[in-house]
């Protein structure tokens, strides 16, 4: 999501150059549309009418309207798709919130949340009425009734008892607060199948491999163990015969909506996550789920390893900006490290000694091909050094990687170059990419997590805070964040929750576990 890549961004053609797409929003959301396109309701407050939406998940927006992205120098557009381009479809305000009853959900559009609140630990909204408005069990229209409504009371209790069930973490109420916001978004966004959605909007209604990832790891870390094993059985169940899983699927399983090409980092984030589950996942039950899972792990290992080429390095792949690369792009190798690492760890764990010496070994030799050919240029982006720095360094750190030499140094120097005077992070600074002003949440948060896992919480703690005060009216960790500091973009969206959780534990006590890197 999620979050940050340009592949899902839009090109808004001349056609469409007057469509003034939903912006940024601070403590008062508002959404813009084209001419004679307005946000309504039915009667009683059902369903939300809305206006539709450009049609790809990321749009670069400008403060004047949406501008086209140019395929960066040097790189690829997935297959299917035109140079740069991801065509429009419809017309749709992204969300700033969410209704739920846990198997179905309802966006809540900026121009309804303006005024509106959730009660406390809930996805039941008080209006500016003072009415209630939520889903009801079973129902995929929402509904607005007098507060105090039993059965709008029952739902809250339930979603309480929920987050109460598992651990809130954070040490201050503010963090704390937002936590629970993000459990509850990520709770709204997984689906009863196991499927993540991005986010709730035209265009992020698909689960990615790599924010479900996240958002198992997450869960599992505050006790939500239930959640985090449905997520890996989702993508136990998506993988494709070679291993390797498509850049992201509808949500009931069924397959991709495009032609977009798979992503290889995929097949190291979904066995790290596996690994981050087994390690708080309940010991009586956990090694009879991890053979359940195992033969996913091992076609993902297999593949991943099979992918190294002589330099130890895997191929050229889209990364997390959905973007292929000229050469091999740490976007890719650092999560394949991980996976690679936590794959062998639970071969272990399951007994299957070949298996672990088999994945042990590409790790070495992808850890070694990192250190020849990344870390001379600071980790930077390629391996050949024309495509700047990449906030995908922080997958070099804990709880991805076990810190290399001169990854601290790296680190600083990225965060710096990166650095927005709106206080957040732009993905890369890439010479071809156009991010413009915008802040990505994402981005911004690895370094939290990144810092938190070098031994600096300082200074991510000053970094997760910037993400944290960046929540819209809803208390919602938005998508990005635009040049003025207002949120933008698709809110909630799960992969930038899922970040700001992992962060906040990492903070606390012991931290995040890393999958070891054997000699």
């Amino acid at each position: 999501m999620p979050g940050v890549r340009p592949g899902r961004w839009v090109v808004v053609t001349a056609a469409l150059a007057s469509v003034a797409v939903p912006v940024c929003t601070s403590g008062h959301p508002t959404t813009r549309y084209d001419a004679g396109h307005t946000a309504r309701y039915d009667a009683g407050h059902a369903a939300p009418i809305e206006a539709a939406a450009p049609g790809d998940r990321h749009a670069e927006q400008q403060d004047g309207g949406p501008a086209p992205f140019a395929l960066p120098v040097g790189h690829r557009a997935p297959s299917g798709a035109g140079p740069g381009h991801a065509h429009p479809t419809a017309l749709e305000a992204p969300t700033a919130g969410l209704l739920s009853n846990t198997t179905a959900a309802v966006g809540v559009p900026p121009s309804l949340a303006a005024d509106a609140r959730y009660v406390r630990g809930s996805h039941v909204l008080r209006l500016a009425s003072g009415r209630w408005m939520y889903l009801p069990d079973g129902r995929t229209a929402s509904a607005v009734v007098a507060a105090g409504h039993p059965a709008a009371l029952r739902q809250i209790e339930r979603s309480r008892a929920w987050l109460a069930s598992g651990r809130v973490p954070g040490t201050s109420s503010e963090q704390r607060a937002a936590a629970e916001r993000a459990l509850l978004a990520m709770r709204a966004l997984l689906l009863p199948n196991g499927a993540v959605a991005a986010g709730w909007s035209h265009g992020w209604k698909y689960s990615w491999p790599r924010d479900s990832s996240f958002a198992a790891a997450a869960f599992a870390h505050t006790g939500h163990d239930a959640e985090a094993h449905r997520i890996l059985r989702y993508s136990a169940a998506t993988q494709r015969a070679d291993g390797t899983w498509e850049a992201r699927t509808k949500l009931d399983g069924s397959g991709p909506p495009d032609a977009r090409s798979p992503q290889l980092d995929a097949n190291g984030w979904v066995p790290w996550a596996t690994w981050q589950w087994y390690q708080k996942a309940p010991r009586a039950t956990r090694g009879a789920r991890l053979a359940t899972l195992y033969p996913m792990i091992r076609k993902a290992a297999d593949h991943a390893a099979g992918s190294l080429r002589a330099d130890g390095l895997p191929p050229a792949s889209p990364d997390y900006w959905e973007l292929t690369t000229p050469t091999a792009n740490i976007g890719t190798a650092a999560p394949l490290l991980a996976g690679l690492n936590a794959a062998a760890d639970l071969a272990r764990e399951a007994k299957r000694p070949g298996d672990a010496a088999r994945w042990a070994g590409a790790a070495r030799r992808l850890s070694a091909g990192i250190s020849t050919r990344f870390l001379p240029l600071g980790y930077q982006r390629t391996v050949d050094g024309r495509h700047g720095h990449d906030s995908a360094v922080a997958f070099m750190a804990p709880p991805f990687n076990e810190a290399p030499a001169g990854l601290a140094e790296a680190l600083d120097t990225t965060y710096r170059e990166l650095l927005l005077p709106n206080g957040g992070l732009t993905p890369g600074n890439d010479p071809g990419a156009r991010w413009g002003a915008y802040a990505w949440t994402p981005s911004t948060g690895f370094f939290a997590l990144a810092w938190a896992g070098t031994g600096r919480p300082e200074k991510a703690g000053r970094v997760l805070d910037w993400v944290l005060s960046k929540r819209n009216a809803l208390g919602e960790l938005p998508e990005k964040v635009d040049g003025s500091g207002r949120p933008c973009s698709v809110a909630p969206l799960a992969w930038t929750g899922s970040i700001a959780v992992l962060a906040l534990v990492a903070l606390e006590g012991a931290g995040l576990p890393t999958p070891p890197l054997r000699p």
